[in-house]
């Protein structure tokens, strides 16, 4: 089973993912996670990471879809992929689209957890404490859901279309997102 999770920095994506990876046996493809770990390797990938991520903006998308490309193509990984914050925008979803049609595979659910500015900001305010990432500055977080609210908005009506689509209220607790995406998981 493939699925998307979908939604603004500080949604909550990554935390239903792991969950997810639990109950599916499934693999993580998390942008955020490979995108630091390019940056860890100070890569010439991992710099210019650092510098878009800093002003706010996305990376581009030609660097994600080819980080993207490797999972997909994986056959260990096939029907086993949980994206958690991929795709950001109309070109990732089509090329999600293209690389998934080539290795025989679909999307079986997308899950967009739909949270407010203000509980985004109450939530990366205590992830800044907790976990201690780098990319959690306030400012840049602020301007990194504006440009997912205005980037995403295609996306979001790209998928909202299809018959495997579910809004979920991402400002519900941890164990209540988590029952109702249990709902859709049992059909």
């Amino acid at each position: 089973m493939n699925i998307i999770l979908f939604g603004p920095p500080g949604a909550g994506k990554g935390t239903q993912a792991k969950y997810l990876l639990k109950k599916l046996n499934g693999f993580q493809i998390s942008t955020g996670d490979m995108l630091r770990e390019e940056i860890q390797k100070n890569s010439d990938i991992g710099k210019k990471i650092i510098n878009d991520m800093n002003e706010g903006k996305f990376v581009s998308d030609d660097i994600v879809n080819k980080l993207i490309h490797s999972i997909v193509s994986d056959p260990k990984k096939k029907n086993k992929l949980i994206f958690d914050g991929y795709p950001r925008s109309l070109s990732q979803a089509k090329n999600l689209d293209i690389l998934l049609d080539s290795s025989n595979q679909k999307i079986d659910l997308i899950f967009f957890l739909n949270v407010n500015k203000d509980t985004i900001i109450k939530r990366i305010k205590k992830r800044k404490i907790l976990e201690r990432r780098s990319d959690d500055d306030l400012d840049t977080i602020l301007k990194r859901y504006d440009t997912y609210m205005k980037t995403t908005k295609p996306v979001l009506d790209f998928y909202s279309k299809n018959e495997n689509f579910h809004e979920i209220d991402g400002s519900l607790e941890i164990a209540e997102i988590t029952a109702k995406m249990e709902l859709f998981l049992e059909v």
